[in-house]
């Protein structure tokens, strides 16, 4: 696994994403974000910005948390863009992302919803 390697379809930002989570490699997973790309997390905040997003994955990753792949609904793709999402293992509902294809056709992320149900 390297920070380089990209997304070549869009449901392959998931599989980076775990895969560089269980690393511990926080900015590994800042990379598969565009500059600009806003997440919502923690629950109730948003994290807007490719540094943001390392940053908090840095403070995240520190507890040792253990991700596995959860198997991903069918991708929405329009030109561009597309939708992926998967219903979250742990029980926080349905994993959203819009992606955005790259000029090198590559995708990453631009929105990340990962908690529509968070636990309380």
């Amino acid at each position: 696994m390297t920070e380089d390697e990209k997304a070549i379809r869009p449901e392959d930002i998931t599989r980076l994403f775990v895969e560089r989570a269980n690393a511990g490699d926080a900015a590994g997973i800042a990379a598969l974000y565009e500059e600009d790309a806003v997440m919502a997390f923690p629950p109730g905040e948003r994290t807007v910005g490719r540094e943001a997003i390392r940053s908090l994955w840095d403070k995240v990753l520190t507890q040792g948390p253990h991700f596995e792949l959860e198997d991903p609904l069918p991708t929405l793709v329009s030109g561009d863009i597309a939708l992926t999402s998967t219903p979250a293992k742990d029980g926080t509902g349905v994993r959203a992302q819009v992606v955005r294809r790259q000029p090198d056709g590559s995708w990453l992320r631009l929105l990340d919803q990962p908690e529509s149900n968070p636990k309380n």
